[in-house]
């Protein structure tokens, strides 16, 4: 079948990363740990030929270990959680990769990620299925004519959830050109254990007359429909003299900051030790952020729908799905491509070339300007002041399905931080029976979405990104707190009647330290170094300016989905550190039940006053899809903008020389 081939090509492109030695203890694992972690576990005993491996993932060192190491220091005990399957059910195994020693082996209350192979198992065993043979006859196609995509199904706490491992799987036609999403074989799909490897059901609501166009997306497919705009004089970026940043190993200094870097298989890029420079002295501001997790929840509520609820993180992998980022297009060709390395389901170290790319870009702003009108003369004009605004950027492509989401971490030489995240691709589209809205089955068609396309409705979704981000302003302990803007109490003898002033507050516990965004009640978020005085005598720090946020009508404790991703209740969480807390929706995110979640976890309350705090910060967006959506989706991007509270001395920026 067409799409296997496709699929297990994928992993052609995927090759033996060359042992690399580890420079800190946050690096990421290497081809050459991989294969030694492979080597233990089999010297012990715990795994055979038979077993597959759904994540292997460093266990980081303890923080403070990891704090105090300093380069030319004895190294730190390597070690990996490793999840692995046996015939008495998965397991999680710790391995001490330095002394070559398995330290122990639990079962896992959970399910792990999907693996590869399960999802392809599911592929084919939808296709060999009497049942969907027989649906796909009543449509008039056969299962070469179809091609079918495997999609974690949610917990919706019934019988069938129960001692079982589910995948849903629709179908669509076999693409005759490159979209593979265009003609969706409606109202037909499996329902596929991929633990027991077979098809408990097939659900079939009625065969509809199914869309026609191809909708292919190459410029040779559009051509062929319409005509290509006139060939333009492409603004390009370009860099003169090589790149200004040093990378070394999985280190990178550039300007003011310097951090570490790696991938992992779920959260995918991973940044650790972030510091910027203040004048002579490096100062830390994150030890580590990354992101936690994605919630994809669709609109619909009818039969083939409603469970498209994703965690495309958990369930899934953003690390998984990274996908080559390509030089002039999702990167400027200048750029420098790295390449990371994951396990495959075997346990073998696999390498996704050009799965990052860093540049330095100017956007074309200043990064300050003024122009000073009292110091112009007649004979001798001033020109305004300024400086160019560069900024870094590391960037990653993961393609989870028809989405594709670009994750970038940008610095600039002000000092700001901002993590964006830009979300293209593909709508999920179903077939439909109206071809326009003049149609009389339009309304019922559209009720949960719209008809972009003839025959074809995308559905209302939600995108919910939430990172965990775990500041060090100076140290590890550190205030939180809230800067509200209230109004002021105004002086009735005063010709103003209405100002505003700001109202500093600090949670003291977990519980109080939630927060939901609004325009109408403007709050920035600080987190401060309390055991320093700034240059002015305030609490040096750091704040959360903005984000895009969204909040939908949802019901938490009773909706299964909502209420294994409660955490987007809030855009804001606190929370004390535990290196065991990584990820919002919990440790494994297929088919959990919203025990082991972030809004859980605060229900200890801890104190935060005189604690390591760690901040959760969920950025999303209500997706009302758009004719405009289709073929393929323009790059809509969604930011955390994180920027200096009283922490340097003046503008960082004043030192940034003139462009002249």
């Amino acid at each position: 079948m067409r799409v296997t081939r496709y699929l297990a090509s994928a992993g052609l492109v995927l090759a033996l990363g060359a042992p690399a030695a580890f420079a800190h203890p946050l690096d990421g694992l290497t081809a050459e740990e991989y294969q030694k972690i492979n080597r233990i576990l089999r010297d012990e005993k715990v795994v055979d030929d038979n077993t597959l491996y759904p994540l292997i993932e460093l266990k980081e060192p303890a923080k403070a270990a990891a704090l105090s190491w300093k380069d030319g220091d004895k190294p730190l005990d390597r070690e990996a959680k490793v999840q692995l399957t046996s015939p008495e059910g998965f397991k999680e195994a710790v391995v001490n990769i330095t002394t070559g020693k398995v330290e122990s082996t639990t079962p896992i209350k959970g399910q792990p990620m999907v693996l590869f192979t399960e999802f392809m198992d599911a592929l084919a065993g939808a296709l060999q299925n009497p049942e969907m043979v027989a649906g796909l006859k009543k449509r008039g196609l056969t299962p070469e004519q179809a091609f079918c995509l495997p999609l974690t199904a949610g917990n919706f706490f019934t019988e069938e959830y129960k001692n079982s491992r589910l995948m849903k799987v629709p179908c669509y036609r076999v693409p005759e050109g490159s979209n593979y999403y265009a003609k969706p074989i409606e109202g037909l799909f499996a329902v596929y254990d991929i633990g027991k490897k077979k098809v408990l059901k097939v659900i079939d609501t009625g065969a509809i007359d199914g869309p026609k166009d191809n909708w292919g997306y190459t410029e040779k497919e559009v051509g062929a429909r319409e005509p290509l705009r006139p060939q333009m004089n492409m603004a390009k970026l370009s860099q003169e003299g090589g790149p200004n940043y040093k990378i070394n190993g999985t280190h990178l200094d550039w300007d003011i900051w310097r951090f570490n870097f790696r991938v992992d298989k779920r959260p995918g890029l991973v940044l650790s030790n972030l510091d910027v420079k203040d004048g002579d002295t490096w100062r830390s501001v994150i030890y580590q952020s990354h992101l936690s997790e994605v919630f994809v929840p669709y609109m619909d509520p009818t039969e083939g729908w409603y469970w498209r609820t994703y965690m495309d993180s958990g369930e899934y992998g953003f690390g998984l799905f990274l996908s080559p980022l390509r030089a002039g297009v999702d990167c400027p060709s200048y750029a420098t491509f790295l390449p990371a390395t994951i396990a495959d389901d075997k346990g073998n170290p696999l390498t996704i070339p050009n799965a990052i790319c860093v540049f330095e870009r100017s956007i074309g702003d200043p990064a300050w300007r003024h122009f000073e009108v009292f110091a112009q003369t007649p004979d001798k004009p001033l020109p305004a002041e300024g400086r160019p605004a560069t900024e870094l950027v590391v960037r990653t492509a993961s393609e989870v399905g028809n989405y594709d989401y670009l994750m970038d971490y940008r610095l600039q030489q002000d000092g700001q931080i901002r993590i964006m995240i830009g979300a293209t691709g593909l709508d999920a589209v179903k077939g439909v029976a109206s071809t326009s809205m003049d149609d009389a089955t339009a309304a019922a068609d559209t009720a949960h979405g719209t008809l972009i396309a003839p025959n074809l409705v995308a559905a209302n979704h939600d995108h919910y990104f939430n990172f965990r981000i775990d500041f060090d302003v100076d140290q590890p302990v550190n205030h939180f707190g809230t800067m509200d803007i209230v109004p002021s109490k105004v002086d009735p003898k005063n010709p103003r009647r209405s100002m505003w002033e700001v109202q500093h507050t600090m949670p003291k516990t977990e519980m109080e330290a939630r927060y939901q965004l609004s325009a109408m009640k403007p709050r920035y978020f600080m987190i401060s170094d309390p055991s320093r005085k700034g240059y002015l005598g305030q609490e040096p720090g750091w704040m959360i300016h903005h984000g895009d946020v969204a909040y939908g009508p949802f019901d938490f404790a009773k909706d299964p989905p909502m209420k294994r991703n409660a955490y987007i209740e809030y855009s804001v969480w606190n929370t004390v550190y535990d290196p065991d807390q990584q990820y919002a929706g919990g440790k494994f995110a297929m088919q959990s039940d919203g025990s082991d979640t972030l809004p859980e976890w605060v229900k200890a309350n801890k104190p935060l006053m005189g604690k390591d705090i760690v901040t959760w910060f969920t950025a999303g967006f209500h997706h009302i899809p758009r004719m405009e959506d289709w073929p393929v989706m323009s790059t809509e991007w969604k930011t955390i903008h994180i920027e200096p509270h009283n922490f340097f001395a003046h503008n960082p920026a004043l030192t940034i020389r003139d462009a002249q």
